[in-house]
């Protein structure tokens, strides 16, 4: 019945996708392969969404069927307890736990990560047959604030095909954050063999801190600058919502940035939390379950069913609101993630010791 549930729910979702990104794949001029595979990659990525929903609805159904043919008052009649009857279920939620953790941190980074990359690299493809190389791939307005360096980044345009910047800023600032050197340059790209960032066609400019004043300019064609250490992909991701980034990118910006206490990382931190929280979802799934489709034989099992259901609806509305408040700052993004798994963990674990 698990396999059942997981295979029909991801394919609705396949369905939704197909729905939503067909028209754009056929206007990349994508081919039947180039489809497929796109497909094929980004099919693991609901695993985190597909997971819990179908543990719940096949224990409902199983453990529902065993009630209706009175297979649980019987052997709870032969003196077995709850626990004793539910054990090998509690001990697949235990493996369930472990798979969840190795599919949020290894399969599904993977996934949304390549999926990614299909889809630039066929809007590139598309791109390049009627624009210069230089306006492929072309992201306008990047901005980047390195405040453990104290550098700030400003790109008029920045291309992921190219992976070079035009109309480049780079402001240096001290401990108060008041400008020391401006570095302006048409355009700049990180240079991985020199270890360095390459500003080409462009002028330094050093400032007074104390009272903003130009103190001396120097133009250059071409400067190179190995103290600049900050990796253009980490650039790119870091205004992209964190619903869409992986495991994998979400570590990445909470890793650079949380040293500085930066308020726009908080989202990507409750983000972070929550993924790690998912570990717990197939026990809360199961102690959300088994107490009401175990119930005596006088409960009609529909009512069980709509009890776990209800509890499941509150758990995914508990999950939302303390997000929100986890992203505002309202609670710390820790307690965001984690408060709806120990609340919901804690409420079936109460249910679960009053069967009887």
């Amino acid at each position: 019945m698990l396999g059942l549930v997981i295979a029909a729910t991801l394919g609705l979702l396949l369905m939704q996708a197909m729905y939503e990104d067909f028209s754009d794949l056929i206007n990349d001029d994508a081919g039947a392969l180039d489809i497929f595979i796109y497909y094929a990659v980004k099919l693991p990525s609901y695993l985190s969404v597909v997971l819990p929903l179908a543990l719940l609805v096949s224990l409902l159904y199983t453990l529902g069927q065993m009630h209706r043919n009175n297979e649980i008052t019987a052997m709870r009649a032969a003196g077995m307890g709850v626990f004793r009857i539910t054990r090998v279920i509690w001990a697949s939620g235990v493996l369930l736990c472990g798979a969840t953790w190795y599919i949020n941190a290894t399969v599904i980074p993977w996934s949304v990560e390549e999926a990614r990359s299909i889809r630039e690299n066929l809007e590139f493809r598309r791109e390049a047959k009627g624009a210069s190389i230089d306006r492929v791939g072309m992201r306008p307005g990047v901005t980047f604030d390195n405040q453990r360096d104290g550098r700030m980044w400003y790109f008029n345009r920045y291309s992921q095909f190219t992976r070079r910047g035009y109309g480049v800023t780079v402001v240096e600032l001290d401990a108060k954050r008041h400008e020391t050197v401006r570095l302006l340059a048409a355009e700049a790209w990180r240079d991985d063999k020199r270890k360095a960032w390459v500003f080409r066609r462009g002028r330094e400019i050093w400032m007074d801190p104390a009272n903003d004043e130009v103190m001396r300019t120097s133009a250059f064609a071409e400067k190179v600058v190995p103290e600049f250490n900050e990796d253009p992909t980490l650039m790119m991701i870091f205004d992209v919502p964190p619903q869409n980034l992986s495991f994998t990118e979400l570590r990445r910006i909470i890793a650079y940035f949380s040293a500085n206490d930066n308020p726009k990382v908080t989202p990507y931190a409750v983000r972070y939390y929550s993924v790690l929280a998912d570990t717990l979802g197939p026990l809360i799934i199961i102690a959300l379950a088994i107490p009401f489709t175990v119930a005596g034989v006088r409960v009609n099992p529909v009512v069980g069913v709509s009890k776990s259901l209800g509890l499941f609806l509150v758990y995914f509305v508990l999950v939302k609101g303390c997000t929100a408040l986890g992203s505002r700052d309202v609670i710390p993004a820790l307690w965001a993630a984690l408060l709806p798994s120990v609340v919901m963990l804690g409420v079936g674990v109460r249910f679960f010791a009053k069967v009887r």
